[in-house]
């Protein structure tokens, strides 16, 4: 894919959707990041059932060190995996207590060391929170990125690294919440939205639908 057609895709993802933002619900960069955690392996939509209950009773590291773990299992028990979640979670807020006065570090090697967090949920807190150029790429974005051929590669991290070196700067911020939700409800996996796509006619994919 040359660099004309990338730009206007680009061009037309924005003109549809000037300001996107995650659907997670949050309202702090501690939200977003238990948030992020918990949405391994599950919905937006299911998490924010969990977490729209869960915040407004425990919403810093230290009301969910207080909560117990018992406690917090309660609250997101309907979220695939919760044991596990709940565990990493409690980890990471004594972690956020004991070394970051309680605040989400704006750095990604220390959000990195904390329990159950990797680099793309490191890129959704750097961006989504503190306004960072990261790109986080998960299936959707794999998928889309190599389906219209606007950044291939064999696995999420070639991906990434292909975005960030051909997304234009004016984009990096928005590019992975564009391509997520064009990911989620238009280029879905098993049959893609095509005849209602807006970058149908720039997409290099060969097997369109109508």
């Amino acid at each position: 894919m040359n660099k004309e057609k990338r730009l206007e895709i680009l061009t037309r993802l924005r003109d549809g959707n000037p300001h996107p933002t995650t659907e997670l619900n949050f309202s702090s960069p501690f939200e977003l990041l238990i948030a992020v955690l918990l949405s391994a392996q599950a919905t937006d939509v299911g998490v924010n059932k969990a977490t729209d209950k869960l915040y407004p009773v425990a919403n810093t590291p230290q009301a969910i060190l207080d909560l117990g773990l018992d406690g917090l299992k309660s609250y997101i028990k309907t979220i695939g995996l919760f044991n596990t979640k709940a565990a990493n979670t409690m980890k990471t807020c004594q972690m956020l207590v004991d070394l970051h006065n309680g605040e989400v570090p704006e750095n990604r090697a220390a959000l990195e060391a904390l329990p159950g967090v990797g680099r793309k949920t490191a890129n959704v807190v750097l961006n989504t929170a503190f306004g960072w150029p990261t790109i986080a790429v998960d299936t959707h974005i794999f998928r889309v990125s190599n389906r219209t051929k606007l950044a291939m590669g064999k696995n999420v991290d070639l991906v990434e690294q292909k975005l960030l070196k051909v997304v234009p700067s004016e984009f990096k911020v928005d590019v992975h919440h564009w391509l997520i939700l064009h990911g989620r409800y238009t280029c879905v996996a098993r049959k893609p939205r095509c005849g209602a796509c807006i970058i149908e006619d720039l997409c290099e994919f060969k097997d369109k639908t109508e």
